[in-house]
């Protein structure tokens, strides 16, 4: 599985913070390790650098062996808490699809 790792101009997308988060993906989504082909991460702030509430947002697109790509978006109040949200989400979405396949 290869990862993409983007940011946008408000969040600064540092070598570590690269690495951790690819690790952290790799760990937590190697069971579809056969299936993904590649994550793309796009890491944002939403409101640049106003003060607010849930405003950085990580959105996630995994491109899938033969299938449309699998796209969701998870907004909070760190970057860490919108990966890990986003991580989450995209687990019970690849889940729900691959399960179907396996049931056709």
């Amino acid at each position: 599985m290869q990862i993409q790792i983007n940011t946008d101009n408000n969040i600064e997308g540092s070598e570590r913070m690269s690495a951790y988060f690819t690790e952290t993906f790799e760990q937590t989504l190697s069971r579809f390790n056969d299936q993904i082909m590649r994550l793309k991460v796009h890491l944002s702030d939403v409101n640049a650098h106003k003060e607010g509430g849930e405003d950085k947002r990580c959105l996630l697109e995994a491109r899938l062996k033969g299938l449309k790509p699998v796209v969701v978006t998870h907004h909070a109040e760190t970057i860490e808490f919108a990966v890990s949200g986003a991580t989450d989400k995209l687990i019970k979405s690849l889940e729900s699809t691959i399960g179907r396949l396996r049931n056709h």
